[in-house]
């Protein structure tokens, strides 16, 4: 009988920790049975286009299309139903007449409460917003007086407020070897033209996103943590909190992009893939496509399908919750 019981135990816990289904796109690895809220059994993995050099910032456009950045290219492209891409904007993060080559173009891409495109622009270090006739307006180039490092990603709350962080990587790695201005990597609120500094103290902000009800914005940092600010209702910080610490996490994904989708749970790419999380902070399962993930974002009609940029290519996965916009 005790060889049975523990017979039975290891089993439930290979289970419910280190089942995995695979194929050649990717593998997903359920760590608790609540995972099953979130992916169903015949989910998988799957490679949609490839071939480019480094893509970031997956956004669902409001014409059914997807668009993404390929920020060595200084590109945004459009990928359609069948996989085909063609370029959606040239030079869409460094508008210089110079041709510097490193992380220079657009990286983290989002919506404005109108429905207006926002751009997050390494080479010309600004956040931007595309109007319905085409033209830019920059909501955000300055802060104190100084130059941003370089704008890396973006979300914005049903009132307008916009956030987004401000690391130096398009700085570091840019050729031209533009000169640093501001000495922090900070997350940043705008709001009604005014920018006021949310956090100086990240080592390397990188993704950002909202809760379903807008009062906690989440940002990962690069040393492997994730936290969260709740926030009053005017957008303002009340508090912050650590919300993960992936310390212990061996891999080598990065802490980079996140998104939360319409039940509140959140998903970040991180050591072990994307790594999906209830509200209050657990793990409970991973999805790790082919290459390493970038960035993430909602698409299709039903915000059902979850896609990844992750290096030379772009993925995707059937999920059961609605994503957020």
């Amino acid at each position: 009988m005790k060889n049975i019981i523990i017979f039975l135990l290891i089993n439930t816990l290979t289970f419910f920790v280190v089942l995995a289904q695979s194929n050649e796109a990717g593998k997903i690895t359920r760590l608790d049975k609540e995972f099953d809220k979130i992916i169903g059994a015949d989910s998988k993995p799957e490679k949609v286009a490839s071939g480019f050099l480094f893509t970031e910032g997956p956004l669902w456009h409001t014409d059914n299309f997807l668009i993404f950045s390929d920020i060595p290219a200084n590109r945004i492209y459009k990928l359609d139903a069948s996989g085909k891409a063609e370029v959606f904007m040239e030079k869409s993060g460094y508008t210089g007449a110079d041709s510097p080559t490193g992380e220079i173009g657009s990286n983290g891409l989002g919506y404005d409460q109108e429905g207006r495109l926002l751009l997050c622009q390494h080479g010309n270090r600004q956040l931007v917003r595309i109007e319905k006739d085409g033209k830019q307006t920059v909501l955000a180039d300055k802060f104190g007086g100084k130059r941003l490092n370089s704008p890396n990603d973006v979300a914005c709350r049903k009132d307008g407020t916009i956030f987004f962080t401000d690391p130096s990587w398009g700085l570091e790695k840019n050729s031209n070897k533009p000169k640093r201005e501001i000495a922090f990597n900070g997350v940043y609120r705008y709001f009604e033209g005014q920018i006021s500094l949310i956090d100086s103290t990240l080592v390397k902000p990188n993704g950002i996103a909202l809760s379903p009800d807008h009062k906690t914005l989440y940002v990962a940092d690069m040393p492997k943590k994730w936290y969260s600010y709740r926030l009053h209702a005017d957008g303002t910080v009340k508090s912050k909190q650590l919300f993960f610490d992936a310390s212990s996490i061996t891999g080598i994904g990065h802490m980079d992009g996140m998104k939360v989708d319409s039940k509140g749970y959140v998903y970040c790419t991180g050591p072990s893939g994307v790594m999906v999380f209830t509200p209050k902070g657990k793990h409970i399962g991973s999805i790790q496509f082919a290459e390493i993930a970038a960035n993430i974002g909602w698409g299709e009609a039903d915000r059902k399908t979850l896609y990844a940029t992750c290096q030379t290519g772009v993925y995707r996965i059937r999920l059961k919750n609605k994503g957020l916009k």
